[in-house]
């Protein structure tokens, strides 16, 4: 590290809906010497990444934005991608944010320097050291392609939902769709109109629950423009109507029926084929995978274009897909919604005390303090870490929970002159067994389903085990009792 490298107080990595915030917060704190290093050259995160036909978010934008930013412009009740990243961008304008953030700049390497005290950084631009390091990545970030033999021999046109070309017209061709998450759910309803034919290959059905969404009123607009308490009001009936689906997650499975009862009504009123209806019906509990909501995914599977297969995968041919049963389909176009890697790259690249990386740990097992610090890694934190996020919650309330917490670390050493924060001995540990305690009881670990909820041995992948309100208490304050600060 060269001894002219530039030098920052703080040093945040990604400019998605954690770093801006974040950033916002420092600034209302009085922390100016803030960089924000975004590898992408807009702000955005997923929601600039992602840009299939029908992105949009499936938590209600009056609770997925940020509590300091109203919109009372959302032109509908969930919002599109177009419009959340607009919202984003005019977030950064408005908090005067972007003269903060230094775009194309991707962080290719930060290592914890014992001897200075500091981060040391190399990005694409040339080296950085920093005080304290933040990551803000997104876990949606990279792409996940599934192992599937003779995908390389493939002659027609295949991508992921996350890099969508929009150059292959799919007018009056023949596309398979592997995976059937929520990326899927909403893009198969919009190409289905224009293909010739359309096969979706299913390893496990999705629960769909419905979606109600809605063009809002011009005067809704206006009365939520007139009147922020009655934004407060709605934010705060779609938080406690998302909050419920912790009956179902965490505290009893019994409280998961009425739920099940209207994703079963919802199959029952939008398949008539009653054989189509039996391989879309979950077998696993609401709750254990990503519930989806959706109006019009059923219905776009049951037109008669559009094929359902169920029978794994064998093998991909140049024109072709065949199943271990033997059917072969024929198709010029595939189109992955196979979900995004576990893991970010960037976790590679955050190295600690001992040399060991973020992802060396997550690896292991998933693991931090309160989603927010990690054992070894002196003056860095993080956003979304490992049981940092409830699964029944919008990911903007946690994330807002984590910048308090954040944002009140760094202000508690700037107080007490302190260099360096660093978790205790044995706190990490403790957090874990409860979290491990907590997760036994969980429809996460006991629903009857694999996915990115667990990892391979079955234990809770990393999701917070009870209610996202009872984390945001938790981490309304910096626990300086758990730190050992350094002078």
């Amino acid at each position: 590290m060269s001894a002219t490298a530039e030098h920052r107080h703080i040093v945040v990595v990604g400019a998605g809906f954690g770093g801006i915030g974040l950033a916002v917060r420092l600034r209302e704190a009085g922390f100016d010497d803030l960089l924000i290093l975004e590898r992408a050259d807009d702000l955005g995160g997923t929601w600039r990444a992602n840009t299939y036909p029908g992105c949009a978010c499936d938590v209600p934008s009056q609770l997925y934005s940020y509590s300091f930013a109203a919109n009372p412009h959302w032109s509908r009740t969930y919002g599109t991608q177009p419009e959340i990243l607009e919202y984003l961008r005019a977030v950064a304008v408005r908090f005067d944010i972007l003269r903060h953030i230094r775009f194309g700049t991707e962080m290719l390497d930060a290592r914890w320097d014992d001897p200075t005290g500091r981060w040391h950084i190399e990005t694409g631009a040339g080296p950085l050291t920093a005080d304290f390091l933040v990551s803000a990545t997104g876990l949606f970030a990279e792409a996940e392609y599934p192992d599937i033999p003779g995908l390389d021999s493939f002659a027609g046109t295949s991508f992921h939902s996350l890099h969508w070309n929009h150059d292959h017209d799919l007018t009056g061709r023949r596309v398979a769709v592997i995976g059937t998450g929520a990326s899927a759910v909403q893009f198969v309803p919009r190409i289905q109109p224009e293909v010739a034919g359309l096969v979706v290959f299913q390893r496990s059905a999705p629960w769909i629950i419905p979606r109600l969404d809605r063009r809002t009123l011009p005067v809704e607009r206006l009365l939520l423009r007139r009147f922020p308490l009655a934004g407060r009001a709605i934010r705060g009936s779609w938080f406690l109507a998302i909050e419920s689906f912790g009956l179902v997650g965490f505290v009893d499975e019994r409280f998961r029926h009425p739920f099940e009862m209207l994703g079963r009504l919802q199959l029952l009123r939008q398949v008539r084929d009653p054989r189509l209806r039996r391989r879309l019906t979950p077998d696993h509990m609401i709750g254990c995978k990503r519930v989806i909501f959706s109006d019009t995914y059923l219905p776009a599977l049951g037109e008669s274009n559009v094929a359902v297969v169920t029978d794994a995968i064998a093998r991909v041919g140049p024109h072709s897909i065949v199943t271990r049963g033997g059917t072969e389909y024929p198709v010029d176009t595939i189109i992955f919604g196979t979900g995004f890697s576990a893991l970010p790259s960037a976790f590679e690249r955050f190295v600690g005390r001992e040399g060991r990386s973020v992802a060396d740990l997550y690896s292991e097992q998933p693991q931090s303090y309160l989603g927010t610090a990690l054992a070894g890694f002196p003056n860095f934190f993080c956003t979304l870490g490992p049981f940092g996020a409830a699964g029944n919650q919008s990911a903007i309330f946690t994330i807002e929970s984590q910048i308090a917490y954040i944002v009140d670390a760094l202000r508690t050493a700037r107080a007490r002159s302190a260099r360096r924060v660093e978790l205790a001995p044995g706190v990490q540990d403790a957090f874990l067994d409860e979290m491990a305690r907590r997760s036994v009881s969980t429809v996460w670990v006991s629903g009857g389903c694999t996915g990115y909820h667990q990892i391979p041995d079955g234990r809770n992948a990393g999701l917070y085990p009870n209610w996202s309100i009872e984390y945001r208490y938790r981490t309304r304050k910096f626990d300086a009792n758990s730190y050992v600060l350094g002078y």
